[in-house]
């Protein structure tokens, strides 16, 4: 199995950028699609980014338009999601998660490994 906790979130400025990372551990990290998903209170969770286990392949959502990128290190057991030109639309819970069901797309009912959560909040 795969623990996965988030880090980088905080309080920006509309147009500013922040860097978020998750790191991981568990033997079959190499293996997994790994993806970001938001949730805004009172909203549904939603895909942001995803990239399967070597890195060579990511999806993201439409609506993001370019702004944001997502890339993983498995030396470092750690995924990252660089988000540019932030918009007050763009505060939510930011998860990353994991599966194992060779989906390495959006859709959220696949991941079965979530991290807690950190929080991005634009201004």
């Amino acid at each position: 199995d795969v623990q996965l906790v988030e880090s980088g979130g905080g309080s920006v400025q509309a147009g500013g950028s922040l860097r978020l990372s998750c790191a991981a551990s568990g033997y079959t990290y190499s293996s997994a699609c790994i993806g970001w998903f938001r949730q805004a209170p009172g909203k549904e969770r939603e895909g942001v980014a995803s990239i399967n286990s070597g890195g060579g392949s990511t999806y993201y959502a439409a609506s993001l338009k370019g702004r944001f990128a997502i890339s993983r290190d498995n030396a470092k057991r750690t995924l990252y999601l660089q988000m540019n030109t932030l918009k007050p639309e763009d505060t939510a819970l930011y998860y990353c998660a994991a599966n194992w069901n060779y989906y390495c797309g959006l859709g959220k009912s696949a991941y079965n490994a979530w991290g807690q959560g950190t929080q991005v909040t634009v201004s």
